[in-house]
């Protein structure tokens, strides 16, 4: 499980009050220090923005806040994390070299 989880996004946007850039369109969960999300996609190839500062348990869409502009959560990478009740948690296993 990963409840430290930061938050990786195909975009980004700036609030109006001037606050840090937050993610915006396709969100996916990613441990700082790795270079692919909780379910496998490589953040370079995909063009994932990195926000170390934003946690992914902060960014449900129905909540608003800091989830205003996600469009899409990954829901593997919500499994990942541990986000679904009283499901079995999904685990990535044999990855590729």
């Amino acid at each position: 499980m990963s409840p430290g989880a930061k938050s990786a996004a195909s975009g980004a946007w700036t609030p109006e009050d001037g606050g840090s850039r937050l993610p915006a369109g396709e969100v996916h969960a990613w441990n700082p220090g790795n270079n692919a999300t909780l379910c496998g996609v490589p953040l370079k190839r995909a063009g994932l923005i990195r926000f170390p500062h934003v946690e992914f348990s902060d960014l449900d869409p129905l909540t608003g806040g800091e989830g205003d502009r996600v469009r899409w959560t990954c829901p593997r990478c919500v499994a990942a994390t541990g986000g679904r009740s009283g499901g079995r948690r999904w685990v990535r296993s044999d990855p590729r070299p």
